[in-house]
This record gives C-alpha cells, structure tokens and sequence, in this order.
C-alpha cells in the first residue's frame, strides 16, 4: 500500500523560513520522483520542485534561489527548505510521488486542482504554508 505523508507548514512573516518534509512509503526509491506542488486560492496547481531519480532537481522560477529541495533515500523521503518567504508563497503544498516510467513531472502538466490530477501515484494530503507581510 502506498502512502504519502506531509509534515511542517505553519505560518511565517515575510522573510522568514519554514520547511516541508514528506515521506513516501510503499514505493520503490530508484524508480519514484519525489515533488512538491502548490496550489492557492483560486489559482491552478503549480509544480515547485522536483527530486528526480537521477539526483537532478527543479525549480519553477517563481522558487529559484529560495527553496531548496533535498532527499533521503534510505527514508524515502524528501524536504523542501523554503527561505526568503514570500506572501504570494501562500498556499496548499502537496507532496508528489510518481513513478520515473510514467514521465518526468516536469514534463506532466497539471491544471486544476492539483489532487484531482489521478495520473500521480501518490499524493499527501497537503499542508498550509501561510506567509503574512
């Protein structure tokens, strides 16, 4: 049974820092990418950052510099260190896991909500990241 797990999130002034770990478990490490979505009011789910099976991460623009995605394969897990926060980094963040041979997430476009996205093979239930000015 695969299950994917969220944990940190809260509420932060602009500036500050906060970070997002989640775990994976029921999945095969070499074979799963691990991600990080983020979805606000109103707004389409957006791909933050990606930890792929080949140790090569991404970014979106609107996070370069800021986050930081790091992963532990003996844990099956993955982190997202997230500094310099931002208003507009309020949201819903939701932990990804999918299998490499399904495609690369970068290249897996999501509009929507981003859990009625049924083509993951994993997805945490979200947490809140709220960042006041």
């Amino acid at each position: 049974e695969v299950d994917v797990v969220e944990s940190g999130g809260g509420s932060v002034q602009t500036g500050g820092s906060l970070r997002l770990s989640c775990t994976a478990s029921g999945f095969t490490v070499d074979d799963t990418e691990l991600g990080w979505y983020r979805q606000a009011p109103g707004n389409e789910c957006e791909l933050v950052s990606v930890f792929s099976t080949d140790g090569s991460t991404y970014y979106s623009d609107s996070v370069k510099g800021r986050f930081f995605i790091s992963r532990d394969n003996a844990k099956n897990t993955v982190s997202l260190q997230m500094t310099s926060l931002k208003p507009e980094d309020t949201a819903v963040y939701y932990c990804a896991a999918d299998d490499v041979a399904d495609g690369p997430l970068v290249r897996t476009p999501i509009t929507g909500f981003c859990l009625d996205y049924s083509g993951m093979d994993g997805w945490g239930k979200g947490t809140l990241v709220t960042v006041s000015s």
